[in-house]
């Protein structure tokens, strides 16, 4: 199958090719015709799947076959700014041969980011892309309408929900015509989004593609460290050549913070990203690591699913997640659209039980790869809990003090 095979209209199949889309994903390959359709559908698909274009291009050429004017057609709800911004981005390279607008509406900034949100709204924009929260200041005041909708899209529901996002969602959703295609995209299906599904959905098509599993073109590896050994060994791995686009995962915002001064102390080209940072700054960061101006750049797990880059070839987690299925969003930067990439956790004697639970999760023993010998030895590794002895053990009741001699107790 390729992208041909779906028939769109002349504009967007230009801005497909131009892109340099061929074949399918999994997911769009499910998805598109389905959408195409006018269906609703709840899909479950891993970060770097492809899904943010199996929902785009079939919104895409519904909007191109209508050609009813400028009025806003399609609402994308996401969680961060940083994903609204880049699936805005995602629609300008897609529609760039069409005559479709769209505009990413996000918090932060300062009163000119809102008043330029809100002339880009008055202008008739064919799709607007959302966080919850500056969405509905924009709807409670009455500076947007809702009326013409056909589409509204939900990207990775489940970290919105994690966000705490529900009530906002469900009060968005009163703004929204009852007659809509609503498309539930997630990386996750906990019982909270079919609670969610089953309150905005219409008798939905379900897909599951890959749940809660790496993308196979990853190779996960271990190091074995104490934490002292850390930054060394990254220092190792980043001056090794074999790597053009990293991404390091931090478990707090002062870890991020060290790591990005320990690592330009040694002379290595690397910005930190977190949320002490103003928008601006964030933003510039994001360009240049796009833009492969800026080789490394470092986060917490809010950069995990808020960033959108291709050719991201390492991602190296200095901290085990103590979530697995952060552990997947984390992995899941690399290796996109069914491309290649490296994935190396750091592991301290602490973390066994993380890394247990996470191999329980994807069902892989990860490879542990031997720590090169000017770094030091590797931590003592804690003996894994065998319940076989203790079982043992219980099975050999005392027996009763009143029995005959050699009579267990009954």
């Amino acid at each position: 199958m390729t992208f041909k095979d779906f028939n769109f209209n002349e504009q967007l199949a230009e801005g497909i090719q131009s892109m340099g889309y061929n074949t399918p994903t999994a997911i769009q390959a499910q998805a598109i015709p389905i959408i195409l359709e006018g269906k609703d559908i709840i899909a479950c698909a891993q970060t770097g799947t492809g899904k943010t274009a199996s929902y785009l291009l079939p919104v895409l050429n519904s909007i191109g076959k209508a050609d009813a004017g400028h009025r806003i057609s399609t609402l994308i709800l996401g969680p961060t700014r940083e994903l609204v911004q880049q699936i805005d981005q995602q629609v300008e390279g897609l529609a760039y041969f069409t005559n479709i607008s769209s505009l990413a509406v996000f918090g932060g900034g300062d009163g000119i980011a809102y008043e330029q949100q809100k002339r880009g709204i008055q202008n008739k924009v064919d799709i607007v892309i959302a966080t919850p929260g500056r969405l509905i200041a924009f709807l409670t005041s009455g500076a947007l309408k809702l009326d013409h909708l056909k589409h509204f899209v939900l990207d990775e529901a489940d970290r919105m929900l994690d966000m705490g996002f529900f009530q906002d969602i469900m009060r968005i959703i009163t703004y929204l015509p009852a007659n809509r295609q609503t498309l539930l995209f997630s990386a996750t299906m906990p019982g909270k989004i079919r609670t969610l599904a089953r309150s905005i959905l219409k008798d939905p098509e379900q897909i599951n593609i890959a749940l809660s599993q790496p993308a196979v073109g990853i190779s996960q590896q271990i190091y074995r460290v104490h934490d002292a050994q850390k930054t060394k060994l990254i220092e190792v791995l980043l001056r090794s050549g074999l790597y053009t686009s990293t991404i390091i995962f931090a478990s707090t915002k002062e870890k991020v913070k060290a790591l990005a001064k320990d690592l330009k102390h040694a002379q290595i080209n690397a910005e930190a990203f977190h949320s002490d940072m103003n928008q601006g700054e964030r933003e510039e960061v994001l360009l240049n690591f796009k833009n492969r101006q800026l080789p490394v750049v470092i986060g917490t797990d809010a950069l995990s699913r808020g960033i959108d880059v291709e050719g991201i070839d390492l991602v190296i987690n200095y901290d085990v997640p103590g979530d697995p299925e952060d552990y997947i969003h984390r992995i899941g930067r690399t290796a996109r659209a069914e491309t290649k990439g490296t994935a190396v956790t750091l592991v301290n004697k602490h973390d066994e039980r993380k890394l247990t639970n996470i191999q329980s999760l994807i069902d892989k023993k990860i490879e542990e790869i031997t720590l090169p010998a000017d770094i030091g030895s590797i931590p003592e590794q804690k003996p894994q809990f065998d319940n076989t002895k203790r079982k043992s053990r219980n099975n050999r009741r005392p027996a009763h003090k009143d029995a005959p001699k050699g009579q267990k107790r009954s």
